[in-house]
């Protein structure tokens, strides 16, 4: 498929700038594959959806405060640093990305915090916007945590325009996020509630842990016109026993499992046996899933409402159908929901 055939126009004011008053009151729409039918609940009426020994599998990734702004040495120039991943912890290396790229060079020094309290040096260059840098800190890691989370904000996305909050520190993760490494939220998640959880778990469904580390490689614009020819960034992906054993019971017996978003997909269909079925593995994964592709792992898939051209939005269109999914949308547009990260949900069964 081309890429201009994910394109649709979506009206600015859709794009959700702050989340639901309570993460389970997002809107919900359904979508049946079988019959085309499309439904308006809100998202608690999941409970309704699934029973005793059905699977959800869920990404227990947690986001970082990866965005810092600090200032250029001698010039005193703004910029803003973001970091995308630590290639290497003794030495406090990590790949980030800068704006405005043009001004900062290898050799530059970086001063962040008010007192100058983190200084951060330019090694190398990795893309036009991208760049290599290495945190003089004297202190240790936990030191240095504290500081990245003092100094850094809440990775919100640009679509989002404002400044987060404090409120986004708790909204813009997970109720389970466990495992630090997301620049990104897996925003499916953020409708779950704590209370919800324990209501599905009460009426038996059980809970798959996996984890990806979103980066910004799944957001990152598609530019190539043939889908084939996208290569996606990859991301570290792991997948152990207990996760495997929940899904493969589920899948034996035939029971529901349900994928919590796409980045939960991307890791489950990362690691397939041949008999279709979910094996434990680590690793990184830039697997790019478009239409026509054969899901192996979850057969209910619950996802947000992404941008037009998306990796996202392709792979629910590889889920759910590219005419199914695109009705579904300008069903969303029309009926006002809300898209993207703090938008509401979309459940494809």
């Amino acid at each position: 498929m081309k890429l201009s055939q994910f394109k649709f126009d979506l009206p600015l004011n859709l794009i959700a700038q702050h989340p639901a008053k309570s993460r389970e009151d997002s809107r919900l729409m359904v979508v049946y594959r079988d019959t085309g039918k499309i439904e308006h609940k809100v998202f608690k009426d999941v409970l309704g959806f699934f029973d005793d020994k059905d699977v959800m599998i869920v990404n227990n990734t947690k986001v970082f405060p990866a965005r810092l702004y600090g200032r250029k040495e001698k010039t005193g120039a703004k910029i803003e640093v973001f970091l995308l991943r630590e290639l290497n912890k003794p030495n406090r290396l990590w790949d980030v990305i800068v704006d405005p790229a043009r001004k900062i060079r290898v050799g530059n020094k970086l001063y962040f915090g008010e007192n100058d309290e983190l200084v951060a040096e330019v090694i190398d260059n990795t893309t036009s916007r991208g760049r290599t840098i290495r945190f003089l800190f004297d202190g240790d890691d936990n030191a240095f945590r504290q500081m990245l989370e003092t100094l850094g904000e809440t990775p919100l996305p640009k679509y989002i325009k404002r400044k987060p909050d404090e409120d986004d520190k708790d909204r813009y993760q997970t109720v389970y996020a466990k495992y630090e490494g997301a620049v990104a939220a897996p925003t499916a998640g953020l409708h779950f509630s704590r209370e919800l959880i324990k209501r599905l778990e009460i009426i038996g469904v059980k809970f798959a842990e996996v984890t990806l580390h979103t980066g910004l490689g799944t957001f990152r614009p598609i530019e190539v016109e043939d889908l084939s020819k996208h290569k996606m960034d990859a991301e570290y992906f792991k997948i152990d026993d207990v996760a495997s054993t929940i899904v493969n019971k589920a899948k034996t017996d035939k029971r529901q499992v349900c994928s919590i978003g796409t980045t939960t997909m991307r890791a489950v269909e990362s690691s397939v046996t041949a008999q279709g079925l979910l094996k434990p593995a680590e690793g990184w994964t830039n697997l790019f899933i478009h239409p026509p592709y054969e899901f192996n792992i979850a057969n209910t898939l619950i996802t947000n409402f992404h941008l037009p051209k998306t990796s996202l939005l392709i792979m629910t269109c590889a889920f759910a159908g590219y005419d199914l999914t695109m009705e579904a949308y300008q069903t969303a547009i029309k009926e006002k929901y809300r898209f993207f990260g703090y938008g509401d949900a979309l459940m494809i069964v």
